[in-house]
């Protein structure tokens, strides 16, 4: 059934339907704990294909602060790879979302990590930002070591696991970071091996707060939330369209909103859920002074729902919501609904 599919979609990523592809949360810029850098003010973009978010930090102590910015991406998890379609550029690259960064309209250069982590086990109740807080345990090394390539192209993991000697077959399994099947070739069933551990990237730089003064930095990325196949009726009955309903406020009337917007189709359309962790402002020096939160739905026919107050409509395509002195106590779940093109 595809009601049942596209509840697995939105609310079990790690084992996507068919009809669905993965992604990734998003989120902004980490520091080191600390009570000397203050962000006066977060301007942050999110649309469909690209977030932007320009910073105002103020060092208010009366002594120059060093340390690392980070910017990371949350796990990628090479299985999830094998066995579903994802969001984010086909193969490798470097930059995997084309990062970039500028201080005080200058733009930098940013180093990036690429560190392998065998993730927890997977619980739809783990807050978002346990992805970046702890994304698991850390086996770089022991893949530096086996010569095992710290990519997400499947294809290259695959070919040297392949190519393992029995003893560092043995040490692969031993350590949790792959299966392998020997399969039935004679019966026509191939040997496979899996791949069980995540990638995740981190970009960062060494900055410097000069004391007492403002700082400006801007970061863009892609977005690359998941989505898939997505159907509804109003009023929702099911227990998944429901808890759709409690997790991103799709009030009575966005129900009825979105229903008229796939019915055309027989009430089948594609939904986006793109997550932002907002949480990681917390660890900078007091309150955001001013927050602006600006949403791009991206065409005029498709439907935005989250749980905000004070969401005000700004163009056809764009919403805002504005504090001030805001302290973040949750993270942004947003579902955008597209009805089917054609």
């Amino acid at each position: 059934m595809i009601r049942a599919a596209v509840a697995m979609l939105l609310f079990a990523t790690p084992a996507l339907a068919n009809d669905g592809f993965g992604g990734i949360a998003a989120t902004g810029l980490q520091f080191a704990q600390t009570d000397a850098i203050a962000m006066e003010s977060e301007d942050l973009f999110i649309g469909l294909d690209r977030i932007r978010v320009t910073y105002t930090f103020r060092n208010i102590t009366d002594q120059d602060v060093t340390g690392e910015v980070i910017f990371p991406l949350p796990p990628i998890a090479l299985q999830a790879l094998m066995t579903s379609d994802f969001n984010i550029h086909a193969g490798d690259r470097d930059n995997l979302v084309n990062f970039t960064a500028s201080v005080n309209g200058t733009p930098i250069a940013v180093q990036t990590d690429r560190i392998a982590v065998i993730e927890p086990e997977w619980s739809p109740d783990r807050p978002l930002s346990e992805q970046y807080d702890t994304p698991g345990q850390d086996v770089t090394d022991i893949l530096r070591r086996l010569n095992i390539p710290l990519t997400i192209d499947i294809e290259s993991v695959t070919d040297r696991l392949f190519a393992m000697t029995p003893a560092e077959r043995a040490e692969v399994t031993a350590n949790g970071l792959a299966d392998h099947y020997d399969g039935d070739p004679a019966n026509g069933f191939p040997a496979e091996v899996w791949p069980l551990w995540s990638i995740l990237l981190r970009y960062h730089w060494t900055q410097t707060f000069p004391a007492g003064e403002t700082l400006t930095i801007t970061h863009e990325y892609e977005n690359r939330p998941p989505g898939g196949l997505f159907q509804w009726r109003d009023p929702p009955e099911e227990e998944w369209e429901q808890v759709i309903q409690s997790r991103y406020c799709v009030d009575a009337g966005t129900s009825r909103a979105i229903a008229k917007r796939l019915a055309p189709s027989d009430g089948t359309g594609i939904a986006y859920t793109l997550d932002y962790v907002l949480r990681t402002a917390n660890s900078w020096a007091g309150p955001i002074g001013s927050f602006r939160l600006t949403l791009d739905k991206g065409a005029t026919e498709n439907i935005l729902s989250l749980c905000a107050d004070g969401v005000e409509k700004t163009g056809p395509t764009t919403f805002e919501i504005r504090r001030q002195n805001f302290t973040p106590d949750r993270d942004l779940e947003i579902l955008i609904v597209l009805p089917q093109s054609g």
